[in-house]
């Protein structure tokens, strides 16, 4: 029968677990485009330079008369507006930067939780085969326990095996018979505490003789 699937995969992660993290990191919106941002910052240095290429021709006579001191206030508001547009430009590309590696660190942790989670589930189905097989269960009767332990009822069960509830239901009092367990609130703790818990006890050890 090989190794039994203990839940099934939805995209490398156990079905019924929502990962927050799938929904990534949202790069920074940059509010102006990247042609506008090129073209203003140009409009602002040609401005500011044929200021200055003014300023010069005129050949003021001082430097504190009204027409100076506007052009030097002009050419300082032109080259002030350069420097504004491309700082907060760099800052959109250091933060862009720093979103994209972020959401890298995120998704290399998201493929090590994806693997490790494969591996514990693969040992995990590993070794509830072998406790089936220590107790000696059927291939159908272990296709049964494995419905029951994923919480379906003999109805359901029914079901998805395409059996008759009443064989079904003779399946279950196999495996509860075997195993020396009550029923499926039982056979659900033996794995649960015995298998994932080891730490905790060993709740039915007489059921595994």
């Amino acid at each position: 029968m090989g190794e039994l699937p203990i839940r099934r995969m939805s995209g490398g992660r156990p079905s019924g677990i929502r990962g927050g993290g799938e929904r990534g990191l949202n790069p920074p919106s940059d509010d102006l485009d990247p042609r506008f941002r090129g073209g203003l910052t140009a409009l602002l240095a040609v401005i500011a330079l044929f200021g200055a290429i003014d300023l010069v021709l005129d050949r003021p006579a001082t430097l504190f008369s009204a027409h100076v001191l506007f052009e030097l206030a002009f050419i300082a508001l032109c080259l002030g507006g350069v420097a504004y547009v491309w700082r907060g430009w760099l800052g959109v590309r250091a933060e862009l930067a720093g979103s994209q590696r972020a959401l890298r660190d995120r998704e290399l942790e998201r493929d090590r939780w994806r693997d490790e989670a494969n591996r514990l589930l693969a040992g995990l189905g590993a070794a509830i085969e072998a406790q089936f097989e220590r107790w000696g269960l059927t291939p159908a009767e272990k296709e049964v326990a494995l419905l029951l332990l994923k919480g379906l009822g003999h109805k359901e069960a029914a079901v998805v095996l395409a059996r008759s509830e009443r064989t079904v239901r003779q399946h279950a009092i196999a495996v509860y018979r075997k195993s020396g367990l009550a029923g499926r609130a039982e056979l659900a703790a033996f794995f649960l505490e015995d298998l994932l818990l080891p730490q905790s006890g060993s709740r039915g050890e007489s059921a595994r003789a």
